[in-house]
């Protein structure tokens, strides 16, 4: 049977653009209310939030997250190189900025780990390049906690002519100034990423790359933190291998151990894993999960206050944490320019594990997101507080979790949680004078639970799929040995090379009839298919292209057990040699062969086959070179007398071979060429003569 192909309308692309720039351009009221209500989706959702229905459980996960945040900014000031005031800003802007432009009513944003290690890498880095001593281990200057004696405790002073700022800036000062600058960066990237819609690039990262990524990352901040669980003083490494060489320094440094501070930290990590444990076994009949990191907290300040451990035993703590807000300030120009690279990678995480979250908990609960106003919100959500002293942000799973569990059902618990961070902002902030920065590290390394935990998942992912694990493993190693960034790019392009790889050398097979039906399956992987006589069917299981050719055709000769140019050759020999014994008038060939005889053995024994099935539902494209690869075998085999028919083909494989001229010019002969399915082009093969 004959299918017709419907007749497109040709689309004026032309005019299609200019329609809707028109469109765009044009302002009237109900547009201008439109952009604004999708631009802020709080005045969509919030004049018909269900007071009595939701806010309990909005109150409750916002008070549960607020808790969970405090210690948790806190202790990740550490990862990013900074005081831990710029934690606690940071963790109040996102949640406040969030709640007017997101669209998800779960995700936590705040401080995340990963984005923290990122951040606190670029900081150490232009310090060391500034001149700065990288050890944050120096007595903390005692004071007040107020701001004035907080700037006063910056006690390496030095002239930043190197980046144009004419002032003399303290190292807490130059490295908040790198940090900001680094968050400007990355949300202007977020944005531009919006405005320009390429959302997709995130496609690009999937989850075994996320999954090595976060892997690699915690196993970098473990490293880290082990100096302040021991309480040695060794120099932040930098650069690439950092891992392994702050590993030879802890292992020279050894014998400097606080004993204090080892002894510290072995107690809080087992409260800590013991009460995570009994959290994750009897989850379903808490209400709310235990506040162990704040007590934790608590009491252990306690102690050290009273103990006085940081002047009896030589314990590292904290310092002076100030309270109020800092008066807000431009990020400068000249250190953006000097970052901006950086603030690639960045931007493209923390949008990514926003995204790729707010997703998931939509699909969950049954709501929609939009992804693109997703990547406003949260380049926003780094832009703004930028000029609040605040470094980068990102939707953290292990915090969501905790929402969802506490009955969050909008953005109005983030509000909650940003009041309890305001409350210690403005009070409670310099009571962690004493708390030990073992206490802080311990908080971090078992909040990597998780990502530690996906060790155990590789036996169980490679049953999967081998290619996906391996993946994970290189991301992993090169985010880990490596860094961060390189790591993310080696696990993007080792992931399409594993692409590019699968489609340069598919499977390919000859397939056999199902008896008694009109099916055919892999000969090499199905007992009891019937081989069709005089036919050979072909199956390619990828595209045709340029980078697959040879191995398209090494395959079917291999299979088909047949080389048509080789063939070719060998008969343009043979009828030489026959003309060379008819010149000479030997009327009998080098076999003993009469003439007539001859024109039998001109057909070798090995051919099997008059007619060729290419089963091309595995073929999603051709470029041109496929386009000439077919050409070319159709022209070989038609030397030998061996019909060529393409089954199951999809109109984009048809319509390239119209244009390559693989039909004929009038496409007379398409009919007996192509085929709808593979059981037509054999009947029509066996019929044949």
């Amino acid at each position: 049977f004959h299918m017709e192909r419907k007749t497109h309308v040709k689309i004026n692309r032309k005019e299609v653009m200019l329609a809707k720039l028109r469109k765009s351009c044009s302002c009237t009221p109900q547009k201008l209310k439109n952009f604004l209500m999708d631009f802020f989706p709080v005045l969509r959702w919030l004049p018909k939030y269900r007071c009595k229905e939701y806010i309990w459980g909005d109150v409750m996960s916002g008070l549960v997250i607020g808790i969970i945040l405090v210690p948790q900014a806190i202790a990740y000031s550490l990862l990013a190189g900074l005081k831990p005031i710029y934690s606690l800003y940071t963790s109040f802007f996102a949640n406040i900025i969030y709640f007017l432009m997101g669209t998800s009513r779960h995700v936590s944003v705040g401080i995340f780990s990963l984005i923290s290690l990122m951040v606190g890498q670029v900081v150490d880095r232009e310090l060391l390049l500034a001149g700065f001593d990288l050890n944050d281990d120096a007595t903390p200057a005692s004071g007040d906690g107020s701001l004035q004696n907080d700037n006063l405790s910056n006690t390496t002073a030095f002239n930043l002519t190197i980046v144009g700022i004419n002032a003399e800036c303290g190292k807490e000062c130059y490295a908040i100034g790198i940090a900001t600058a680094l968050t400007f960066m990355a949300g202007v990237y977020q944005v531009l990423m919006g405005i320009f819609r390429l959302g997709f690039i995130s496609m690009y990262l999937s989850e075994s790359i996320l999954d090595g990524f976060a892997t690699g990352a915690s196993l970098t901040i473990l490293t880290a933190q082990v100096k302040y669980l021991i309480g040695i003083k060794i120099p932040r490494s930098q650069g690439h291998g950092m891992l392994v060489i702050t590993w030879i320094n802890i292992f020279r440094n050894i014998s400097q151990a606080n004993l204090c501070d080892v002894i510290t930290s072995a107690i809080c990590i087992v409260v800590l894993v013991t009460a995570k444990e009994l959290g994750d076994r009897y989850k379903h009949k808490l209400k709310f999960p235990l506040p162990t990191e704040l007590v934790v907290i608590v009491v252990a300040t306690l102690v050290s206050h009273y103990g006085k451990l940081n002047e009896v035993y030589a314990s590292s703590v904290s310092g002076a944490i100030p309270t109020g807000f800092i008066p807000p300030k431009v990020p400068e120009l000249n250190l953006m320019l000097r970052i901006a690279l950086d603030a690639l990678p960045l931007a493209i995480v923390s949008f990514v594990f926003t995204v790729s979250l707010s997703e998931m908990f939509a699909k969950k609960y049954a709501y929609t997101i939009r992804a693109n106003q997703e990547m406003f919100a949260v380049g926003f959500c780094n832009i703004i507080p930028s000029f609040f002293h605040s470094f980068a942000t990102s939707a953290a799973l292990a915090k969501t979790l905790v929402k969802t569990s506490t009955g969050c059902q909008t953005q109005i618990s983030g509000v909650i949680s940003a009041m309890v961070v305001l409350l210690v902002l403005l009070f409670l902030a310099p009571l962690f004078y004493s708390l030990q920065k073992c206490v802080l590290a311990c908080i971090i390394i078992v909040s990597l639970r998780g990502a530690l935990r996906k060790f155990r998942d590789v036996p169980a992912r490679y049953h999967v799929n081998k290619v996906d694990t391996l993946v994970w493993v290189v991301t992993t190693s090169a985010s880990a040995l490596v860094s961060t960034e390189i790591g993310l790019l080696v696990g993007i392009v080792f992931s399409m090379l594993c692409i590019i790889v699968r489609t340069q050398r598919p499977r390919t097979a000859l397939l056999g009839q199902i008896q008694e039906t009109s099916f055919y399956e892999d000969d090499s992987e199905y007992e009891n298919l019937s081989t069709v006589p005089k036919v050979k069917i072909f199956r390619f299981e990828a595209p045709l292209y340029y980078a697959n050719r040879n191995y398209f055709l090494k395959s079917l000769y291999r299979l088909t057990n047949l080389d048509p140019n080789l063939e070719a050759a060998r008969r343009k020999k043979y009828e030489k040699k026959e003309k060379q014994h008819l010149k000479k008038g030997n009327h009998r060939t080098a076999n003993g062969l009469g003439i007539g005889e001859t024109t039998l053995q001109l057909v070798p024994k090995q051919i099997d086959f008059q007619a060729l099935v290419i089963d091309c539902s595995s073929i999603s494209f051709l470029d041109t070179t496929g386009v000439n690869t077919l050409k070319e075998i159709l022209k070989d085999y038609k030397n030998l007398n061996i019909s060529v028919l393409l089954a199951c083909c999809n109109p984009s494989v048809i319509d390239s071979l119209k244009r390559g001229g693989y039909f004929g010019k009038d496409f007379g002969c398409m009919q007996e060429m192509l085929f709808y399915s593979i059981h037509n082009a054999v009947v029509f093969a066996k019929d044949q003569k």
